[in-house]
């Protein structure tokens, strides 16, 4: 692995994002490294605060209006496109969700971590709620803290290293584009061609669970209706 391609699919939650690309451009790297915005039909007023970010801040921003007419989520495209680039650069493909806080230490300890296992498909960080505590997508952690888990369960890519040892390995050309979400189809990929995922419960980011999608917290508050929405309009695949 040369080089890291840090990306962040956004669609609008335009304070969590700000603080998210805060948070990823404080870090402290020393990988060659490259951030990428891939904005999925955010509003007008949104788009161009993140263009405004960009310019000033200094990250890629790719708006997928201007490649595709395809209704947002466009996880499939974010990924084939990513996987492309970071394929081509010999790169490990970082993907931080827009919900997410990174610490100034994370992405470059997930790195290090993931090239020290030869083995490592994908290396994730565990995510915690605002007071520390291991939270969604990842309750199946708790009582496992400051710990390094060889996970058989599905890696989430709110924080999610994915190396060039699973990217030269699956094709996500391949990935169904009837779905929404991938990580639960990777993370099994990754397994099947023989490779690692790794668990870092000693790296924590803090996660805001569907901040750019507030109708899935309805799964927490109001099940029945959120299976109801998630079955007739044909919402949420995973």
């Amino acid at each position: 692995m040369k080089e890291l391609h840090i990306i962040t699919p956004v669609k609008d939650s335009i304070d969590t994002t700000m603080e998210t690309i805060d948070a990823i451009m404080a870090s402290r790297l020393t990988w060659p490294h490259t951030f990428t915005i891939y904005n999925d039909f955010s509003t007008p007023e949104n788009t161009a605060t993140l263009a405004r970010a960009a310019r000033e801040k200094k990250f890629s921003l790719i708006n997928l209006s201007d490649m595709t007419s395809h209704a947002s989520p466009n996880y499939l495209l974010i990924l084939q496109e990513a996987q492309r680039k970071a394929l081509a650069a010999d790169a490990g493909l970082l993907i931080v969700e827009s919900d997410v806080i990174v610490a100034p230490d994370t992405l470059q300890r997930l790195a290090d971590e993931a090239v020290q296992r030869s083995q490592c498909g994908i290396a994730a960080a565990v995510t915690v709620d605002d007071e520390g505590r291991i939270n969604y997508p990842y309750l199946y952690a708790q009582g496992s803290e400051n710990q390094v888990i060889d996970s058989r369960k599905h890696c989430s890519f709110c924080c999610s290293l994915l190396t060039p040892a699973l990217l030269q390995t699956f094709d996500f050309g391949t990935l169904d584009p009837s779905k929404n979400w991938y990580d639960v189809t990777i993370s099994h990929a990754s397994l099947k061609l023989g490779l690692k995922n790794y668990l870092f419960t000693n790296l924590p980011v803090v996660h805001h669970p569907h901040a750019s999608r507030p109708w899935k917290l309805l799964k927490y508050k109001n099940p029945l209706k959120y299976y109801w929405r998630k079955f007739t309009r044909g919402l949420d695949k995973i």
